[in-house]
């Protein structure tokens, strides 16, 4: 998705940020697509969808919200009985429903822009498996979705090891799943993704962890000297560390491009990234949050990492500073193309 991790990320990155300048505003593998060309009427549906266009990002409200307690509920959530699809763009909502990552997806640029909320209630007899099948349904009746698989050769970024060799500590333990089923902590959050259960626990001191289980840990603060973003991953492979960039290259809109792992690195490593508060702001607006400007904050909202050369501290100087590096590529990259889609969902 573009990406409702990555979406988590910048309410508790500026939710930091805003405490740092004493403001009052405050994770290259896919699994397998489903059959794009298989019917509706062999897939399971909901029993009852509503779908509503998703109020507007306030995170002037949010931070507020999130102070007290209250944490956002971006993205899917799933139990056994109900299915919830909070402030997802039409091509989150197929990332969810084909299996497939943001980046495979090939279609018009407003795909990205409206965004919904869906609250569906799931059949009895029915699983959380189900769903996927069950909101490809859905989308389908209420946007008139129609898709199909391809392969095309596409421009990526492909993380390698410098001239010097990888500067990287290896970590110590391997990370360990995450029980679905174990109560939310104070401050802690939880989401569904395609790669499993995740969970975010914000702190009093503005910082944040984020447990991917075996995926890795995340961790995020900022520093109110240089008014950047620290992010420390724990227990990361290489896979996921290039997943990680991947994420933070969409969530500045849309022009971000994959990050193919070519490092041929094994194991688990700490690795840390620095992103600055202009950028997070940016990032922030690309996603349609309303931020005031704030220190080192600009007018426009361009992707992440859009510049190697540009001041501050950019995705590409920290990579850099591990002993690795971007470079652009190209690659054949599985696709689900949407052949049509219409813009506003039909009646409840």
């Amino acid at each position: 998705m573009r990406n409702q991790i990555g979406l988590t990320w910048l309410a508790a990155l500026l939710l930091a940020g805003a405490a740092a300048s004493g403001q009052a505003t405050f994770a290259v593998q896919t699994a397998q697509p489903a059959s794009a060309s298989q019917s509706s009427a062999a897939r399971p549906t909901f029993d009852v969808a509503t779908v509503r266009p998703s109020a507007p990002l306030d995170m002037v409200k949010l931070q507020a919200q999130m102070q007290a307690g209250k944490m956002p509920s971006f993205g899917p959530h799933v139990t056994a009985s109900r299915a919830e699809y909070n402030y997802m763009s039409l091509k989150d909502l197929i990332t969810v429903a084909y299996k497939v990552k943001v980046y495979q997806i090939t279609g018009p640029d407003w795909l990205s822009v409206q965004r919904f909320d869906i609250a569906a209630t799931l059949p009895e007899g029915s699983t959380k498996d189900d769903t996927p099948k069950m909101l490809q349904a859905l989308l389908e009746d209420r946007f008139k979705l129609a898709v199909h698989l391809d392969k095309q050769e596409h421009p990526v970024l492909a993380l390698v090891a410098g001239k010097g060799g990888a500067k990287l500590k290896e970590s110590p333990a391997a990370p360990a799943p995450i029980d679905p089923d174990a109560p939310l902590k104070p401050g802690e959050m939880k989401m569904d993704t395609q790669d499993g259960p995740v969970r975010m626990t914000t702190h009093p001191d503005g910082s944040f962890t984020q447990n991917m289980g075996v995926k890795g840990t995340v961790s995020g603060k900022m520093d109110s000297a240089t008014m950047t973003m620290h992010l420390d991953a724990d227990t990361v492979t290489m896979e996921g560390f290039a997943d990680m960039l991947t994420n933070l290259m969409q969530m500045g809109g849309g022009g971000g491009r994959q990050v193919v792992d070519m490092t041929e690195l094994k194991g688990n490593y700490q690795v840390s990234i620095d992103i600055s508060l202009g950028d997070l702001i940016a990032m922030a607006r690309a996603q349609g949050a309303n931020v005031p400007n704030g220190p080192g904050a600009t007018g426009s909202s361009p992707s992440v990492a859009s510049d190697p050369g540009g001041g501050g501290a950019t995705v590409y100087a920290s990579v850099e500073k591990l002993g690795l590096k971007l470079e652009s590529r190209k690659a054949m990259v599985e696709q689900l193309v949407v052949d049509h889609a219409e813009k506003t969902p039909t009646d409840n």
